[in-house]
């Protein structure tokens, strides 16, 4: 009787940015015992339980603005998708009565639509509006920095925006996660706006406007701002945002790996995770950039477990 095959072969969507499926292979195999093992010592990967995520990169900032803020000195952080939970970081400053007029922040990104135009800050899925929103406008009035020093990237200032932060030194901090493509900020491995040949000069590139990834557009159909619905005409198409240039030349990085549906097991970040963190630095999966640098990385257990076929789980 002729041997059944038991094995199927194929390539990864045409869609798929990273394709080497033997790196792929190796770090889907990391386990969760060994994922804090990085050869760059100034890399420094730890796993925490799931509900501790949250306060450490809240308190994480909070004491940083607060050191700052008492030697009266500028500081200067780039911020992510500005969450409801910046209500917590406010909260926590109004309490302490953290005078936070020395404070510089940077969004790192913004939507844009069709044409590569930024919204108006009053419009309610907005970076910039959630930011003021939950942030800025959450801070005593007393303790807030000046409104003018709360920054965000738009079609009008996209050509200087590296140059507003290079004009203060560079930032203190930038704190990130990666995306489904594994994009930094909204630099998506697949935006023609980001192609160059060599990383080294990808490295090089500062803020611009992008084309966002199908894979980028699908995972930020999730949030709670569009429904947790997978309404992918609910995402504008293109982003304008910081580049490699102004994370790489940030004093220091704090990367976070805690994503999961909505609370649940399930993760698409589980293995871009892995590729993050262990596979090959590229432009290819852009957040791997940070394996280079001085980088704080914190991973919820989550995150961090083994990736294994789950049956039970169904099919």
């Amino acid at each position: 009787m002729k041997k059944k095959p038991t094995s199927f072969e194929f390539e990864p969507a045409s869609f798929v940015t990273f394709r080497d499926r033997k790196e792929i292979a190796r770090v889907r195999a990391i386990k969760r015992e060994h994922i804090t093992q990085h050869w760059n010592p100034d890399y420094r990967i730890r796993v925490v339980p799931d509900a501790d995520v949250e306060f450490l990169w809240l308190n994480d900032i909070f004491h940083r603005i607060k050191t700052a803020m008492e030697l009266e000195r500028p500081y200067v952080i780039i911020t992510p998708n500005p969450l409801p939970r910046y209500r917590r970081l406010a909260y926590m400053l109004n309490q302490h009565r953290v005078n936070c007029r020395w404070l510089h922040t940077f969004n790192m990104d913004e939507y844009a639509n069709e044409h590569g135009e930024t919204p108006p800050e009053s419009w309610e899925f907005g970076f910039m509006h959630a930011f003021k929103r939950f942030f800025w406008s959450e801070l005593d009035p007393k303790l807030r920095p000046p409104e003018k020093q709360v920054h965000g990237p738009t079609t009008k200032n996209i050509k200087v925006y590296g140059r507003m932060l290079a004009d203060l030194g560079g930032a203190d901090m930038c704190y990130s996660g990666p995306g489904w493509t594994g994009h930094l900020a909204f630099v998506d491995p697949g935006s023609p706006e980001f192609a160059a040949a060599s990383l080294e000069e990808w490295k090089q590139m500062g803020p611009r406007l992008c084309t966002l990834d199908p894979l980028t557009i699908a995972q930020n159909s999730l949030h709670g701002c569009f429904g947790s619905s997978g309404d992918v005409t609910a995402v504008p198409p293109m982003a304008a945002t910081i580049g490699p240039a102004e994370v790489i030349a940030a004093k220091h990085r704090w990367q976070t790996h805690a994503i999961s549906i909505g609370g649940t097991f399930s993760s698409w970040q589980r293995l871009t995770s892995r590729l993050v963190m262990h596979g090959p630095v590229t432009p290819l999966v852009p957040e791997s950039l940070l394996q280079t640098l001085r980088t704080d990385v914190v991973v919820s257990e989550t995150a961090a477990a083994d990736i294994t076929t789950r049956w039970d789980r169904g099919y």
